[in-house]
């Protein structure tokens, strides 16, 4: 496949994350293990919120998104990862690549994004909680929704645009279990300074702005917080505490990864797998964990469905 006169590789060959069979063994049935775990757990949250009348606010519906955004996310590199474990030869094609590239970073901008969205519904809830039911209500809520879509799509054209204009004359090989940016950069044979200035104001600048504007958010909250009751305080800040956390779960390692130019990133690997395998499918885990009302709607479900099975 070219794309330019200088583009002459066809696919890619990845390192993936150890050359040891034994070790890779070790890793399949540990990232199995944590699937199927973890996995049906996310899809849980989404059917449970779906599903009971009482678990409508504006609040359940994102973390219903969150966590479908989620699942989609974890779609992308963990599948083929796990495949290549049983390969001795790991490659991906041209164009498999990109697209791996492309929905990598749309979901997870999207995901940034919607992390943002939910900042403002606390914010709207908490600090402005006569006008919370106009300032969110159910039409805000899916254009909000929509827009955080949007937004995810227009960062990874952009990355993918970049991307797809790297005049690559090989070699082709990858030192990760996935096709991102920072490896592409690396085998283009061209001055890439300005296209490494592009990707990292449309990444890495972003996600520091996220983060730091989801921060300076979540410390106003809980200063609020010092005017409310004993009873309300408590619970507003055990789920301005679950956000925070899953900020800097979502955050760091982008932030790590993407908010260095021009830099090679030590252990991107190690960072890599937490970031796009690990930490997404624990997000909505984090939320439900600290939440009373989800986890009993969530015991009514499966109890509701054991008991069906039983007939």
């Amino acid at each position: 496949m070219e794309h330019e006169n200088h583009t002459v590789v066809t696919e890619f060959v990845l390192l993936g994350l150890s050359q040891t069979h034994e070790v890779q063994m070790i890793l399949f049935f540990f990232f199995m293990l944590f699937y199927m775990i973890i996995l049906p757990g996310n899809v849980l949250i989404v059917l449970t919120i779906l599903g009971d009348s009482q678990l409508q606010s504006p609040m359940y519906f994102f973390l219903a998104n969150l966590a479908f955004l989620d699942i989609c996310y974890c779609s992308v590199t963990p599948p083929k990862m796990l495949a290549d474990f049983f390969s001795h030869h790991k490659t991906i094609s041209y164009s498999a690549c990109m697209a791996q590239l492309f929905f990598l970073h749309f979901l997870g901008a999207a995901e940034a994004f919607l992390l943002m969205v939910m900042a403002y519904d606390r914010y709207a809830a908490i600090c402005k909680p006569l006008h919370y039911n106009r300032l969110v209500n159910r039409v805000v809520c899916y254009v909000l929704v929509g827009a955080t879509w949007g937004g995810g799509f227009v960062h990874g054209i952009i990355l993918f645009g970049l991307s797809i204009q790297l005049p690559l004359c090989g070699p082709n090989i990858l030192d990760n279990f996935f096709c991102d940016v920072h490896q592409l950069v690396k085998l283009a044979c061209a001055n890439t300074y300005v296209v490494e200035l592009l990707m990292f104001l449309n990444n890495g600048v972003v996600i520091i702005m996220c983060f730091t504007l989801l921060l300076i958010s979540y410390t106003v909250l809980l200063l609020k917080l010092w005017t409310q009751s004993f009873k309300a305080k408590n619970k507003v800040a055990s789920t301005c505490v679950s956000h925070i956390i899953v900020v800097f779960v979502m955050c760091g390692p982008a932030i790590y990864i993407y908010g260095l130019p021009f830099q090679d990133v030590p252990k991107e690997k190690v960072v890599a797998v937490f970031h796009t395998v690990i930490f997404p499918l624990t997000n909505p885990m984090i939320y439900t964990l600290r939440n009373k009302e989800i986890k009993g709607s969530m015991w009514k479900l499966v109890s509701k469905y054991i008991l069906w099975c039983g007939k």
